[in-house]
């Protein structure tokens, strides 16, 4: 039973979405919380990930750990996304089993799902047909934890649960032009351009693909949500079931951000899987449903991107 004094232990506490749980938890005034950072502990090591489970013992484990990046990262790195994402999560998930580990949420994505899969896309479509290529390392590392999950449930009766989230966006997102995903990529640019004097903005693709978007206080509330229930199902998709086109969103966003010159989209880029809608009726069937719309969100995430610019550029130029 889940009280304000149980060990929670978040896998990549600072990241994006590790973070705002960890908001959404102290709000609530849970005390137990334990994050450790990659340099305070390798999780791609197993014996110091299995060292730190035996001496901290925590009762509930949220896995928001990951390598994570967009189209080119995944495409200029695909050993690090695939190797890095399955030793991760298997080091975390097989210590939950081994040390008795209450409560298991795994945190994935909506590309474990077919490139050419009904839309939108349900829980069932797993496995049903070849993955998008601009991300499959990623992509087959965490259907192999969905599975891992699915197993211990089936085996041993673990109550753990996997959580895959459609695009998200919000604070602490990757920023990094080179690694970083569709939409904090367009705010940099239409942000940098306009400072430049309104330059044109070059984007990738013809515009034509759709996406969905979550922002990322809603993923949290739906950990939270998953944490105090009793889930019937291993597998969980969890976003807006709205989409939105590309081109769409540029324009989106260069309004946000005061951009007034040209979008120029380069046709030679991939665009990746063209549409990957979620079907999110197994969430609210459970009680769940996202609350931020989404041009608010957008709007708080420019203002959290602009009052960190400076520590953002300043972690770009010692990396």
């Amino acid at each position: 039973m889940l009280t304000k004094e149980s060990k929670i232990y978040i896998a990549g506490h600072g990241g994006m979405v590790g973070s705002a749980v960890k908001r959404r938890l102290e709000t609530e005034g849970y005390e137990g919380i334990i994050g450790r950072t990659s340099s305070e502990l390798d999780l791609r090591n197993q014996q110091a990930v299995d060292g730190f489970f035996e001496k901290e013992q925590p009762e509930v484990v949220i896995d928001a750990a990951a390598r994570v990046g967009g189209i080119m990262a995944n495409n200029d790195y695909p050993w690090q996304f695939l190797y890095e994402n399955l030793a991760i999560q298997n080091n975390i998930i097989a210590a939950s089993h081994e040390h008795g580990v209450e409560k298991l949420i795994f945190l994935g994505s909506s590309c474990i799902y077919p490139k050419h899969a009904d839309q939108p896309l349900k829980e069932e479509y797993l496995l049903t047909g070849t993955l998008e290529p601009t991300n499959q390392w990623y992509a087959i590392a965490k259907i192999t934890g969905v599975k891992m999950v699915a197993a211990l449930r089936q085996q041993y009766e673990r109550n753990y649960v996997s959580l895959m989230p459609t695009n998200l966006y919000g604070p602490n997102d990757n920023f990094d032009l080179k690694t970083s995903h569709v939409l904090p990529a367009m705010i940099r640019k239409f942000h940098e351009a306009k400072e430049n004097g309104h330059t044109p903005v070059q984007l990738w693709g013809t515009g034509s693909a759709m996406r969905e978007f979550l922002h990322v206080d809603d993923v949290a509330e739906a950990v939270f949500f998953t944490l105090n229930n009793n889930m019937k199902y291993d597998l969980y998709n969890v976003g807006t079931g709205k989409d939105i086109t590309i081109k769409n969103l540029a324009l989106l966003i260069q309004d946000i951000t005061g951009h007034e010159g040209n979008i120029e989209w380069d046709a030679s880029k991939p665009d990746g899987t063209l549409r990957k809608l979620m079907d999110v009726s197994r969430m609210k069937e459970e009680g769940w449903s996202y609350n931020i719309e989404f041009k608010d969100g957008i709007r708080s995430t420019y203002g959290w991107f602009l009052e960190h610019l400076n520590q953002i550029k300043e972690v770009e130029i010692e990396s």
